[in-house]
């Protein structure tokens, strides 16, 4: 026979049981898909800082660079992505990209006149310091 003081300790037993089981539950219903693997190679990163940016239709950034990497992600819109040395890629939403430090960026423009263009942007800097310079601009 069981004890009455042993029912709650069953019961909170019970229910931490049934807890773990609904977890796992959920957990093996998340789903994965790799984006993006860049290679840091032996970069320096003391901090994250993640930007959402919008681009209006038409809008096209100008010739730079930045001084860290740069990991990103498009939430909306499509893009023409073109690192110095690259080929030049069409991404659209659901796609991830990656450039490096100091490369140039020839394109990184909105692909639609009418649609506007909104992407996460993650800089990977080692300490402080600007997020973009601009470049001179070149024929591109």
């Amino acid at each position: 026979m069981i004890k009455l003081k042993r029912i709650p300790l069953l019961l909170c037993a019970a229910l931490t049981l049934a807890g773990i089981m609904i977890d796992a539950r959920a957990q093996s219903q998340i789903a994965r898909k790799d984006l993006l693997l860049a290679d840091l190679k032996e970069e320096r990163v003391s901090s994250v800082r993640v930007v959402e940016v919008r681009f209006p239709g038409g809008q096209k950034a100008p010739y730079h660079k930045h001084p860290c990497l740069v990991v990103g992600y498009i939430v909306e819109g499509t893009c023409l992505l073109q690192v110095e040395g690259k080929p030049t890629q069409v991404l659209k939403a659901g796609d991830a990209f990656f450039e490096p430090a100091d490369t140039p960026i020839i394109h990184f423009d909105n692909y639609s006149q009418s649609q506007p263009l909104r992407f996460i942007a993650n800089y990977l800097p080692d300490g402080e310091s600007e997020l973009i310079e601009l470049l001179p601009e070149k024929e591109k």
